[in-house]
């Protein structure tokens, strides 16, 4: 575990400059239950790690509330005509933490290093089209393609692409001090206890109204309800629904609740076992109740979903395969593959995130036994689970994936053939990377909407993975918390526009 960070360490790393933390009035107290697994904004892909480094870090442009590209760093951007160049006008007034202008040194900087296969960079696969960076003064980016890339803007808002100083990759700081240019400077960090962050005056997306955030890591929801419930908390990221549902029958508490386009999926391993024949997989999607496990692990509060979770894209669930659970069916692809007997295999979850993991084990768990596939549930705290799940060493895995806007954006890592999470999928074929580099330089919206179907259809009979549902992201604040805006992804950033009625 990464060692605990202090406000005098990172002081160091900005040149000595001594910083405090202050208790301030007006400071917001946060609660969640999973906290970061580290501070590299290029490397993390926990949901924990995100939403604590987008606080701090800014990619050039940022998804709002309803998923629309909004300015961050860059403050206006323009393709050329055939997608193959992407020009970005940084902000004036953006600078580092550290005082410094971001420029667009850095944001070439930024950019080598996610681009350098050394770094194992999570969003690697979505920048591999860019050619060359060129940087004719200090305010202006030109991303030259070596192919059409109409999601590339999309790719670009995300905390995984977050610009950071050049002078701090270069010094190998990155990972180890926390130098961005949003919204809160870094103040400390204890892992798994707590977290002070304080309210950057001289952040260009506007003056925000508090003055920092008191951060606490409290593992029980159930706990984080009592301390909203005697006011030692303002404001608390939830993730179990039942917990959820509490909320509004507490006087002076309200419930934030938005669909999002992240998804739960059981992750197949086709490199391992029975899972390498294409009717073992199909067996396990066709004895799935996709339903019942919304229903048991998330109360219903959800919907049944294809890999596709957002709405301008995403196929009916009847049109894909053997999404009505058919266990004479699941019985006969077994037989036919040669496993009439069922086979046993573990399947391993995340303790605590999210919450519905080890419910959702369960369920399948006993679900596959009807068709003689005994699983064993391995559960692991969620460090150890993200090692396991980036080396795609294990044989199925309970999940919950991030979603985008862009199919492209969503999928390009796992289902492509140079995705930088291959070895998580573990499958790939010629259609499947076809059909997402089509989609990738397709400009006409109704065609890259035929392309996606098809992908989408193809990716679920193929089976893979066995996608199950979309839920809500909740959050619990005191009815003087003012401001918060909840987004599709799930982001936390919407705490920036906060402000306190007390």
């Amino acid at each position: 575990m990464t060692k605990s960070l202090t406000v005098a360490g990172v002081a160091l790393a900005l040149g000595g400059t001594a910083l405090t933390t202050p208790a301030f009035a007006d400071t917001l107290k946060v609660a969640w239950s999973q906290d970061a697994t580290g501070l590299d904004p290029h490397k993390q892909t926990a949901f924990s790690s995100i939403r604590f480094l987008e606080l701090m870090y800014e990619p050039l442009v940022r998804l709002d509330e309803n998923a629309d590209i909004a300015p961050a760093v860059a403050a206006s951007w323009s393709f050329n005509d055939d997608a193959t160049e992407l020009t970005m006008m940084l902000d004036p007034n953006a600078k580092f933490h550290n005082g410094a202008a971001v420029t667009a040194a850095d944001v070439k900087a930024s950019f080598e290093r996610i681009l350098d296969e050394a770094t194992s960079a999570a969003a690697r696969a979505n920048f591999t089209s860019i050619a060359a960076i060129e940087t004719p003064d200090d305010a202006t980016v030109v991303f030259k393609l070596s192919e059409p890339n109409v999601p590339l803007l999309t790719a670009m808002a995300s905390v995984n692409a977050a610009v950071v100083p050049a002078a701090e990759i270069e010094a190998g700081n990155i990972g180890n001090s926390v130098v961005g240019s949003g919204p809160f400077v870094f103040g400390a960090w204890n892992p798994n206890s707590n977290a002070t962050l304080t309210a950057n005056p001289d952040w260009a997306g506007g003056d925000v109204a508090i003055d920092g955030l008191d951060i606490s890591v409290l593992p029980d929801e159930t706990a984080i309800l009592a301390a909203l419930r005697s006011k030692q908390v303002d404001f608390a990221l939830l993730n179990d629904p039942f917990v959820a549902s509490l909320v509004p029958d507490v006087a002076g508490l309200e419930l934030v609740s938005k669909p999002v386009l992240s998804y739960h999926v059981l992750q197949l391993n086709p490199s391992r076992g029975a899972m390498q024949e294409l009717g073992v997989r199909q067996a396990i999607s066709c004895a799935v109740d996709r339903q019942d496990i919304l229903d048991t692990a998330l109360l219903g509060e959800g919907e049944v979903t294809g890999p596709l979770t957002m709405a301008a894209y995403k196929t009916p669930t009847s049109e894909l395969f053997c999404y009505e659970r058919d266990l004479d069916k699941a019985r006969q692809l077994l037989a036919d593959a040669g496993y009439a007997d069922g086979f046993s295999a573990t399947v391993m979850a995340a303790t605590g995130e999210p919450p519905t993991a080890a419910a959702e084990a369960q369920v399948i768990q006993s679900q596959l036994a009807e068709v003689g596939i005994d699983l064993d549930i391995k559960m692991m705290e969620l460090n150890v689970y993200v090692d396991a799940w980036l080396a795609g060493d294990f044989d199925m895995a309970v999940a919950l994936n991030g979603g985008k806007p862009d199919p492209f954006t969503m999928y390009n890592r796992y289902w492509t053939k140079d995705g930088n999470l291959q070895h998580v999928a573990n499958y790939i074929d010629d259609e499947l990377d076809t059909l997402m580099n089509q989609g990738r330089e397709e400009t006409d919206p109704a065609k890259r909407k035929e392309i996606f179907a098809k992908f989408e259809k193809h990716l679920a009979e193929v089976s893979p993975w066995v996608w199950l549902y979309t839920g809500y992201s909740y959050a619990a604040q005191q009815e003087f918390v003012d401001g918060f805006m909840a987004t599709p992804t799930g982001s936390l950033f919407g705490l920036s526009a906060v402000s306190l009625a007390k």
